[in-house]
């Protein structure tokens, strides 16, 4: 065991010299595959971010329910009751058919006319925010609360979440789609990269396999070349992104404060970063290995 990690040791060090013996040719590799996964994890920071500014806005999805206009309070608490204790409720907020009046008569418009009116026309309501907000869902309880004692109308707007659950799956897609992209292109950086390192170091690779070395022992090093440019690609992506959200945060921050809202830009989270770093390293092996093993059955 110790000697199969001192020869993984051994085989780390030597791609880290090899990535150091040419600084300016290592740099630029790095940078190209940098900004090659920088695209689709700058799609990714966009996508979360967008999902809580949705979450930020009055326009969540929420289901609007209307009482009779002649049912009692009573009647009313029962229903915010039963709404309280439901399992797909996440928040209720009850508005009184005297809270409804009182806002419509400080309209300039509406006060004169509602005073004319012989009695309050308006209905008890309640805003309720469901724990999910699929279309489907939202759907399914809407049906049900109309089925509800005292209960004159049920309405949400149904078309937006629609559209909105589109737009963010068409997000979802396009970035999905990105990264396929380019990630097959950071395989082909990676392969042509090891490609001429096996050049470069043919001599010695057929002096080693004079010796006795195993294809296991002569890849090990460039399969770890291929990991580190991975790397090294995947942190200059994820600098970049977080560069971007930093400076994107000013111009939004204003943007924001005019429509009243409260969101301030992420930069990827912890498991995004993960999956960032992890598909890097295995994405740079993956071109190494496709290289050493063209190479190898060449030989």
């Amino acid at each position: 065991m110790k000697i199969w990690l001192a020869h993984h040791r051994d085989a780390a060090r030597l791609a880290l010299r090899r990535l150091a013996a040419a600084p300016v040719s290592s740099l630029l590799s790095l940078l190209a595959v940098g900004v090659a996964l920088a695209l689709p994890a700058g799609g990714q920071m966009l996508l979360t971010n967008a999902r809580q500014l949705t979450g930020n806005t009055s326009a969540v999805p929420q289901i609007s329910i209307f009482m009779e206009v002649g049912a009692e309070r009573a009647a009313a608490k029962e229903v915010g009751s039963r709404l309280g204790m439901h399992g797909g409720v996440k928040q209720v907020r009850f508005l009184s058919r005297e809270a409804t009046l009182a806002r419509m008569k400080a309209n300039p418009g509406l006060g004169d006319v509602i005073d004319a009116l012989p009695s309050n026309p308006f209905p008890d309501a309640f805003v309720v925010s469901v724990t999910d907000e699929r279309p489907e869902t939202m759907e399914r309880l809407a049906s049900e609360f109309r089925q509800w004692p005292k209960v004159e109308h049920v309405q949400f707007d149904s078309a937006w979440v629609s559209r909105l659950d589109a737009l963010l799956k068409l997000g979802r897609t396009a970035v999905m789609l990105l990264g396929a992209l380019l990630g097959t292109g950071l395989i082909a950086i990676s392969f042509s990269i090891i490609r001429m390192q096996v050049l470069t170091h043919r001599a010695e690779i057929e002096v080693s396999q004079l010796l006795g070395a195993t294809d296991a022992f002569i890849r090990r090093p460039f399969l770890y070349h291929g990991v580190l440019l991975g790397l090294g690609g995947g942190i200059i992506a994820w600098l970049l992104v977080a560069a971007a959200a930093i400076w994107l945060r000013g111009p939004l921050g204003e943007l924001v404060r005019l429509y009243d809202l409260s969101l301030v830009l992420q930069t990827l989270d912890a498991r995004d970063s993960a999956l960032l770093l992890g598909s890097a390293c295995g994405l740079g092996w993956l071109g190494a290995t496709i290289s050493l093993r063209q190479h190898l059955r060449q030989n």
